[in-house]
């Protein structure tokens, strides 16, 4: 399911139809909104924009979020994430622009009528505080019957799998036990919404690769609307429903996450989510006709010379011989061995460099080495044209498909 869909200026604005103005004056449009708004939509923020100083952190931002998904807000350092997750939180105040809630206009609320759980990066556990009793705060806070706090805990604490961990202090826990206390205590008051800002962040790989199977075993189980901040692409594509790509203050492309990385509506996030090689148009002219060239055109795309290639590691094939099909000759540079899978960079024609990916496995003809010359066949490529800005994916063999 699409959350949003991109304006002419790359924000990416709501396709539904805004609602009549009220007539009760004093009543703001954002109010009028969530007097109708479908209870689908858990989060919803409008044209938000916040300044620090000289420095322009988000400009005119727009997105909404399904409830019961997890989404990722994706972005390189700087690109305004965290300023986002701390505005709808009620943490920071928008210079314009409103945050609605389950439908609630939520820009004037306090942070504690927002109904809202946020995880920090670096726990925020208070250290004279037992697991259990840091888990009960916010109940405590909200001054509920004891026994009732005490089966919340209970309750939360199996969930989050530290049953037997409750007398502990923080200081007693490893650093993925502690961010799962921080979740559960968000988890606790039964919140609207759950914000995490890169709550995986100061954690060493091994136990961020299994908290991110966790994470999302646990929103399976409990259903609660997520939004979490993240730059690791790998982490968003195993955890997300969907992702909010962000650079520079701007949305710049909204959708599920394999859509994106095979659909991407620029170069920022073709090149933002994972490897891809990058080629002048000309490439396809490299072969000779011995090499079973590319065409030298592409039917049906009146492209201009400044056109680019766009191939991914996973997307090329390499044999020794030529096959017949359209192919690129090219030296092979170098060969990293990464576990699983083999990374070979090689040039074509000399000037161009390119990196491919194969699985590495010991049944396969794979003993090439630097010098080899051999043939590179691209299943899947995305052909873009700076005139029109645009992608055009083509799959050799297929006709073309070309984006409108």
């Amino acid at each position: 399911m699409t959350i949003a869909s991109s304006s002419s200026t790359g924000v990416f604005r709501s396709t539904e139809t805004r609602s009549k103005p009220d007539p009760v004056a004093g009543r703001s449009w954002l109010t009028t909104q969530a007097a109708t708004k479908e209870s689908t939509v858990a989060i919803e923020v409008r044209n938000l924009s916040k300044r620090y100083g000289t420095f322009q952190a988000i400009k005119d931002v727009s997105f909404e979020v399904i409830a019961g998904q997890l989404v990722a807000l994706l972005g390189p350092s700087g690109s305004g994430k965290s300023t986002i997750l701390r505005i709808i939180a009620g943490l920071e105040v928008a210079d314009t622009g409103g945050v609605l809630l389950t439908g609630e206009d939520a820009t004037r609320l306090s942070v504690q009528e927002r109904g809202v759980g946020f995880v920090f990066q670096h726990y925020a556990l208070f250290r004279h505080m037992t697991v259990r009793n840091n888990i009960a705060f916010g109940l405590k806070v909200r001054k509920l019957p004891k026994s009732e706090i005490r089966a919340r805990v209970d309750e939360l604490l199996e969930l989050v799998q530290l049953t037997g961990y409750a007398g502990r202090y923080p200081s007693q826990l490893s650093g993925g036990q502690r961010q799962r206390v921080a979740l559960a205590r968000a988890l606790a008051p039964r919140p609207k919404v759950l914000l995490l800002d890169e709550p995986f962040g100061a954690l060493d790989a091994k136990v961020r690769d299994e908290l991110r199977v966790w994470l999302r075993k646990l929103h399976d189980e409990v259903h609660v609307t997520s939004l979490f901040v993240t730059h690791d692409q790998r982490e968003a594509f195993e955890v997300a429903d969907q992702f909010i790509v962000l650079n520079a203050g701007k949305v710049q492309q909204v959708g599920p996450p394999q859509s994106l990385y095979l659909r991407p509506s620029s170069p920022f996030v073709a090149q933002f989510l994972g490897q891809v090689n990058i080629l002048p148009l000309e490439t396809i002219q490299l072969g000779s006709r011995s090499e079973a060239p590319f065409p030298s055109s592409l039917p049906g795309l009146a492209l201009q010379s400044d056109a680019q290639i766009y191939v991914r590691p996973h997307d090329l094939e390499v044999q020794r011989e030529r096959n017949g099909r359209p192919c690129w000759g090219a030296r092979v540079e170098r060969i990293t061995p990464l576990g699983g899978v083999v990374r070979m960079e090689l040039s074509i024609k000399g000037d161009h460099r390119i990196q491919l990916e194969l699985i590495s496995d010991p049944s396969l003809d794979l003993n090439f080495a630097p010098g080899d010359t051999v043939f590179v066949t691209p299943r899947h490529m995305n052909v873009f044209d700076a005139k029109s800005h645009t992608f055009h994916p083509v799959v050799l063999g297929h006709e073309i498909e070309a984006r409108a």
